[in-house]
């Protein structure tokens, strides 16, 4: 859990369940990404997701080059694929992964990336990601989220709010 200065707010974020996927001829691991928080910084307060490696050495550049004077924490050494089937290379990834983003969870700046909280809430690629932060698709940040959320929620359903309530992104997307 880590905690938050602001009136008790708390983010918990949790990387787990590395599985290997098979894509053509080559294969790759995977990791569930599951955030629990009662910030005001989240549209949503629970969420789980699935990311790869390189996507998170992207976020860690995408995150890098919006905030130039914040250092960003390391994300664990590369793995060669051959060597991510020994569970203890697996284990130290996975534990490296998770602390990468508790660092990165706990800096106010980097709160405010947009790709952050798509990354987290959403399966978008890194591309959808960049164009939807950018403002070149068809949908908001609000609406990426809140799509992916009503199709994937995997934590216990929180008490819905009114439907009317999703027609104000202002009511639920708050930047910190």
């Amino acid at each position: 859990m880590l905690p938050r200065d602001q009136e008790g707010e708390t983010i918990s974020v949790w990387v787990r369940d590395p599985k290997v996927q098979k894509e053509d001829w080559h294969s790759y691991v995977d990791y569930e990404i599951c955030v629990h928080t009662n910030s005001m910084c989240f549209t949503l307060k629970t969420s789980c997701v699935r990311r790869r490696f390189r996507e998170f050495v992207w976020l860690r550049q995408k995150l890098q080059s919006n905030a130039v004077l914040t250092q960003l924490p390391e994300l664990p050494p590369r793995i060669p694929f051959f060597k991510i089937s020994n569970s203890q290379n697996l284990e130290h990834r996975v534990r490296g992964l998770q602390e990468f983003l508790n660092k990165v969870l706990h800096c106010s700046v980097l709160l405010s990336d947009s790709r952050l909280h798509l990354f987290l809430q959403t399966q978008l690629s890194t591309e959808e990601i960049d164009a939807c932060a950018s403002g070149k698709t068809e949908y908001s940040v609000f609406e990426a989220i809140h799509k992916f959320a009503n199709s994937n929620r995997r934590f216990p359903a929180e008490e819905e709010e009114k439907t009317s309530h999703y027609l104000d992104p202002e009511r639920y997307f708050h930047v910190c």
